[in-house]
Parts: C-alpha cells; structure tokens; sequence
C-alpha cells in the first residue's frame, strides 16, 4: 500500500455553505466551531453558512475560514475512518491547517494566526494598487521572462506568485505590471484570467505583511510534528518547528511551489492525497500534474464513502 498525504486548499476554495454539514454532524466538530468564533470574536461559522459571499472573500476572513473547515474535515475523518496521514501539506494559508493537523499548533491557533495574516495582508498594499493573475498553457520560464520584463517597462513588481502545475501559474504585483505581463503573455498565446483578490499575495509588496507575522509568530510557539509536512517555500519534507516558523513568515512573500511540493510528495512514495475542507481545487490540480494519483475531496460527512478504497 503506498503512503497518503493529507492536503489543505488555499484561498479561492471558500463558499458560502461552507462547513455547514461538518458543524451539523458532530457535537465535537460544532465545539471547533464554537471555540473558532470565541477567539475571533465574531461568528465566523455564519458568515460560512450564509454568508454573504462578499464579506466571506475578504481574505481576513476567507483565510480563517478556510482553516476552520479543513480542520473540520479533517477532526471527522480523525472520528469516522481509520486513514490517517504520512505526510500533510497545504497551499499558501492551508500550510497553517497542515502545521495544526501535524501536530505543531493547535486548531484554535491557527484560526487565529490567519485571521492575523489576512488582516495584515490587506493592510500592507492600499486597494486597488496590486493585481493577480492566472497565466494558463506558458512555460514557467516563459511566465518568469514575462514578469520580468513587465516589470522593467512599468518600473513596478510584478513575479511569479503560485506555481501550481508546468500550465497554470499565478502572478502577482502592482496592477499595472500585472496587466503588461498578462499583455505579453498573450501575445505569446497564453490565456490570462485576472482573479479577483484583495491584495497581490506571495510578492514582495507583501514585505510588511511578513514582518507582521514575524512579531505574530514570535510569541506563538510551533511544536515540531508528528507527521511531516512538505513547505510551500522549499518543497521538502520538514518536523522542525523552527524551520517551520521560519518558513510561514517567508511565505508571505515567496511563491508557492505546489507542483514541487506534490511531486516532492509522489518520489516520497505517495500514491493517494485526500483535500480536506471546501472544493476540490487542488484534487484538480493534482490530476494535471501526474494522472495515475488518486485524488479525493472530503468536504463533509456524504464523501466519508470516498476514503473506503485507501483502507
């Protein structure tokens, strides 16, 4: 039997709805819950429920959501079926559920922890001046020549931000360079989608952000873990809990190396990765990057049936 990894989404996975029948399944998953809107200070479990959706996807508040039912997801497959992880990861704000589910910090923790990295990232670029976007079918060297030049022609960042497979990679920077890169990249016939985000994630206009959570992460201690987790930043396997402190304050700024990471995970001899929370996005994902994977997503207590072919 080959080994599993337990993997946590990233922001752009929230939807209203989100977590409801997680919280209605279990007295132990709705305490989660309860103990998540303690600490926040607001019901963040109704805002996921009914949203609306606009307040749901400020990243203050999608990013602690996100958390809560990857969390979720992951303390009912904890009660309910016998899987358990080798290996855990998680994409960009996801790696906070990964650390918890490994064992470094406890679920409350990184509930609060991300509510502090959305506010701080808001905070760090004034609205409307930094973009992202999705370059599709560009070689990833392509997609680092482009962000290049753009950001010689406006004078303004702009780099790669999410490699998430060999054809889809985000960029982020100031709007404008944004914009020339997506200009270049379909002259050279990639297809560009502009997303919808509230602040240009993962680039260096995020320094402030970073220097916000080194304060934040100084006082909170992260244990080392129980079950490995693969970084965002290095791609390889670590337990250290300084390494890993280390490495959420230099994410803030740094890409996320998905495709490495997964394919990190695979020569580590995993052969079957289980999404836990909202969506399906990086089941998805996975597919593209090597197709004889098995990839599920347990987003509530209906896909429980799903983990009786890893058992």
């Amino acid at each position: 039997m080959g080994r599993i990894a337990f993997l946590f989404p990233g922001q752009g996975s929230q939807s209203v709805g989100m977590g409801r029948d997680l919280f209605a399944c279990d007295d132990e998953i709705a305490t989660l819950f309860q103990e998540a809107d303690a600490v926040l200070g607001f019901s963040l479990s109704e805002l996921m429920f009914s949203g609306p959706e606009e307040i749901l996807r400020l990243t203050e508040n999608a990013q602690p959501a996100l958390v809560l039912a990857g969390l979720a997801a992951f303390r009912l497959v904890l009660l309910k079926s016998p899987v358990r992880p080798d290996y855990v990861a998680g994409h960009s704000l996801g790696e906070y559920a990964a650390i918890a589910a490994g064992g470094g910090i406890s679920a409350v923790d990184a509930i609060r922890l991300v509510r502090l990295r959305g506010e701080a990232m808001r905070a760090a670029v004034p609205p409307g001046e930094g973009g992202m976007a999705a370059i599709l079918n560009l070689e990833p060297a392509e997609v680092e020549r482009v962000c290049r030049v753009a950001s010689e022609q406006t004078q303004g960042v702009c780099a790669p931000a999410n490699y998430n497979t060999s054809a889809q990679i985000v960029i982020s920077g100031h709007l404008s360079a944004v914009e020339r890169a997506m200009e270049l990249a379909k002259a050279l016939k990639a297809r560009c989608i502009p997303l919808a985000v509230s602040a240009p994630f993962h680039c260096s206009l995020m320094a402030k952000a970073a220097a916000t959570m080194a304060d934040v992460l100084a006082n909170q201690t992260i244990l080392d873990l129980q079950t490995p987790l693969v970084t965002n930043v290095t791609a390889l396997e670590t337990i250290s809990g300084t390494a890993i402190k280390a490495g959420l304050v230099e994410q803030i700024t740094a890409p996320v190396q998905w495709e490495a990471s997964m394919r990190r995970l695979i020569a580590l001899g995993v052969d079957s990765f289980v999404e836990l929370g909202s969506g399906q996005v990086l089941a998805g994902m996975l597919k593209r990057i090597d197709k004889t994977v098995r990839a599920i997503s347990i987003n509530g207590p209906e896909d429980l049936g799903k983990l009786d072919a890893l058992v």
